[in-house]
């Protein structure tokens, strides 16, 4: 019970910035929605399009529809300049501004459509414009149901916005991410009850607005309003950047290993003065348009993912070669800088349990090939649709009865489980050795080298304080302090946060540095 008590006590920034994002997405959602659904109910082809086209929206999972802005934003950077947003705050707010919609649309249309027309031919009768009978007779009927369907959207948006984590901007779902790849159920539980608190208060405070409008008792009104007001303004007050120093943004996939080197740099820039913030939980794609468009300043990738998914190559030369090959195709093609390789690779490899390997007889992806049609895969959950996939699939003439995607953490236990008889693994992992796990051999070579490297925006690499402040991780990380650093975070007992994993990484590479010298 500490420890959740101690990791709500440590939500106060994510909380805030959920706060936000949710009361402007349901405030922006209701402004749209309002005059569309006075429109519709004097017009019933407009009502049929836009209920129509409000309920297709709501088809789309919430996590395609965040994700599906960044390439839109990312287009219209052209006609509107570098300085439009592609990640963060911007499209999460489009996105669930679009998923407010339907509910607050479709009770409006509704409440208008079943008014008594005895008291809207009275209206009429007296004389009142249409401006008149809409402001005294129709919105004072209205306002219940659309107070419900406000209420509605409310819940359903700040449930939606958990999954803003994914494009950058900071939520309540950053917790929840973070602990699900992590194992830290603590954490996890610690952002649902937040997030599940934060919706059962707003729509407390918005079902107090619709009784007021209701029992037509305007206190009630205002005392909602008033104290929802009063959450919101608190939230911006705690969110508030104070702009004493310089603000990097550090990009983070969505792994153990990403979030450490993410806090590992971050404090290494802390140190240097700069203000720092992490948007962790991007995917590939997105991560390096993110860097290479100025959305993030710095983030770790590797050589393998370049190659294959950014350069598009299908050959797999010597390390030394593809790493000076990425450094000149980044800087020609994007202006990103490679300051340089870490020390470790991190490649994927195909492992299973040891005595599984064993009793079929398999130790090398050859052996593998042989038997796959009768076996299980599991991978993360973009493995399957990356190039690397498909050229050692093809390399080998794998054929999988099935296969399944996890995150990276449950992929570990799908295996020991027995849910899946072979996983394309992280050879950086330290849960390879603690799992007694058997790595299968690449003979044909068909998965390239994963050396990781560090990439800094274009926006960054001439400032000397910036890449200076980078310069000592080179070549700093051997492979067994990363799986160190990464297996405290990964295990079940004892667990580090990322944040801990990297001052203890940094300790590490000191000692090493001054033993070295």
């Amino acid at each position: 019970m500490s420890d959740l008590i101690l990791a709500l006590s440590r939500l106060g920034g994510p909380l805030a910035s959920h706060v936000l994002l949710s009361a402007s997405a349901i405030a922006l959602g209701t402004l749209i929605a309002l005059p569309l659904a006075i429109w519709a109910s004097r017009a019933p082809h407009i009502a049929r399009l836009t209920l129509g086209f409000a309920s297709l929206i709501q088809t789309i999972p919430a996590l395609a529809l965040l994700a599906l802005f960044f390439p839109l934003l990312l287009a219209l950077r052209g006609l509107f300049g570098q300085g439009l947003p592609t990640l963060g705050f911007l499209p999460a707010l489009l996105a669930l501004t679009l998923y407010a919609l339907l509910p607050i649309l479709r009770n409006a249309v509704t409440a208008r459509a079943n008014m008594d027309p005895g008291i809207l031919e009275a209206a009429d009768g007296m004389g009142m414009t249409a401006a008149q009978k809409l402001r005294l007779v129709e919105a004072p009927l209205a306002a219940p149901y659309i107070m419900a369907g406000i209420r509605t959207a409310a819940v359903w948006t700040i449930g939606a916005a958990t999954l803003a984590t994914t494009i950058g901007q900071p939520s309540l779902g950053d917790p929840i991410f973070a602990g699900l790849q992590t194992q830290n159920w603590v954490l996890v539980l610690a952002g649902c009850i937040a997030s599940a608190a934060l919706a059962l208060i707003a729509d407390t405070l918005l079902g107090l607005v619709e009784r007021g409008f209701a029992i037509r008792k305007p206190l009630l009104v205002w005392i909602g309003l008033s104290l929802a007001l009063a959450g919101i303004a608190v939230a911006g007050w705690s969110s508030r950047d104070t702009g004493e120093r310089d603000t990097i943004v550090v990009g983070a996939k969505n792994f153990s290993e990403q979030f450490i080197l993410a806090r590992l740099i971050g404090q290494r820039l802390e140190q240097a003065g700069y203000n720092v913030e992490y948007r962790e939980g991007l995917g590939s794609a997105v991560i390096h348009t993110a860097l290479t468009s100025g959305a993030i300043d710095v983030y770790v990738d590797y050589a393998g993912t370049l190659w294959a998914n950014q350069m598009e190559r299908k050959e797999t030369p010597a390390r030394s070669r593809m790493i000076a090959e990425i450094a000149k195709w980044e800087k020609d093609s994007t202006g990103t800088r490679m300051l340089g390789a870490l020390g470790f690779e991190n490649a994927y490899i195909f492992a299973m349990r040891r005595e599984r390997a064993q009793e079929l007889g398999i130790r090398s992806l050859t052996d593998l090939a042989s038997l796959s049609s009768r076996l299980n895969v599991g991978g993360d959950v973009e493995f399957f649709e990356r190039p690397e996939w498909h050229a050692v699939r093809d390399a080998y003439g794998l054929n999988f009865a099935q296969i399944r995607n996890y995150t990276a953490t449950f992929m570990y236990n799908a295996l020991q489980s027995g849910q899946s008889d072979v996983i394309a693994a992280f050879s950086s992992d330290g849960r390879i050795a603690a799992d007694h796990l058997t790595v299968l051999k690449d003979p044909k070579g068909a998965l390239p080298a994963y050396d990781a490297l560090l990439l800094i925006t274009p926006q960054r690499v001439q400032e000397k304080r910036f890449v200076n402040a980078l310069r000592p991780l080179v070549g700093a990380i051997p492979v067994s302090r990363m799986r160190e650093a990464n297996y405290a975070v990964d295990r079940k007992d004892n667990k580090l946060s990322p944040r801990e994993a990297a001052r203890q990484l940094a300790k590490d590479i000191e000692t090493g540095n001054s033993t070295g010298s």
